[in-house]
């Protein structure tokens, strides 16, 4: 169900985007590497394993859509989620782009992923491989931010 509704989304936010006003027609090129440079930023943050440099890439309202987790809707409940994964692990995950598109304030991208993740408790490793569509919002201080970002595995869950 989450992936038809990531899928709509997509859909729905790129049907949206129609043609742009003159004023964003004219800095175009500086949108679109201040947007692109947002998703070097997220990736930076994540494999940063820290979660200040993480929590400062995310909207207030950000909403998180994590495999085989409950919803998770603000920074207030994001923090405490992704904190608890960089106690447990130190991760580095490798995006690679597919689609990458702005209407306006805002952005998404959809990628693949591998991710490897070394507990901190016994040293082993885990890697993974999946998908995520990432939006973006270009708030009013001029920064990029995660305003929602969804992602799954390339395989079912394991019991």
């Amino acid at each position: 169900m989450r992936t038809v509704l990531v899928a709509l989304t997509a859909i729905v936010f790129a049907a949206g985007c129609g043609a742009e006003t003159p004023e964003q027609t004219a800095n175009l090129a500086d949108v679109e590497a201040s947007a692109h440079l947002a998703h070097e930023n997220y990736v930076a943050a994540i494999n940063s394993n820290n979660l200040d440099s993480l929590l400062g890439m995310l909207t207030e309202d950000v909403v998180f859509l994590a495999p085989n987790e409950p919803v998770m809707v603000g920074k207030a409940a994001v923090g405490p989620w992704v904190e608890g994964y960089f106690q447990a692990f130190k991760t580095h995950w490798d995006k690679t782009l597919h689609e990458f598109e702005i209407c306006g304030d805002w952005a998404f991208e959809r990628y693949s992923a591998k991710s490897t993740d070394t507990s901190l408790e016994d040293g082993s490793v885990y890697e993974d491989t999946g998908w995520g569509l990432v939006i973006y919002h270009h708030d009013p201080d001029g920064k990029w931010r995660v305003a929602r970002d969804a992602w799954g595995l390339d395989h079912p869950p394991s019991e």
